[in-house]
């Protein structure tokens, strides 16, 4: 009998597997772990921002706070145009256009339509999507 057998009642390669196994469940549990997001878990949506993150930038206008927080918004997607921007079901027009002369004070919150969904709500032309800003309600 082998010394290990002795003291682990098996075999040394039994045993090598277990514990290589034991390492990588308690690597993998780990890993997940630390990857569980730097904001205590709380998951931001892509596509909303919040009344709740748009009073850290009260000082800036609509268009430098969505540069910041999702400049992927502004992107123009194989067309010529930008977003087209509507403030409580009304279209406002482009974002380019508007949003650089808008506060962001008094808004409640903002959503990104991707083009298919913007075009099924509103109908055609909207190539870059659509921008929806919803005022609150005093």
């Amino acid at each position: 009998m082998l010394p290990l057998e002795k003291e682990y009642g098996m075999p040394p390669n039994r045993r090598q597997i277990i514990l290589t196994f034991v390492a990588a469940c308690g690597l993998t549990a780990l890993a997940g772990c630390a990857s569980g997001g730097g904001e205590g878990g709380v998951r931001r949506d892509p596509n909303r921002i919040t009344a709740e993150e748009l009073a850290n930038y009260t000082s800036l206008t609509v268009y430098e706070v969505v540069q910041r927080l999702r400049p992927r918004w502004l992107q123009r997607r194989g067309s010529e145009q930008d977003p087209v921007v509507y403030q409580d079901g009304n279209r406002i027009g482009f974002a380019g256009d508007v949003l650089p002369g808008m506060a962001v004070t008094g808004i409640d919150s903002m959503r990104y339509l991707n083009p298919s969904d913007a075009t099924t709500r509103f109908g055609t032309g909207h190539g870059a999507g659509a921008i929806e800003i919803t005022t609150r309600r005093n």
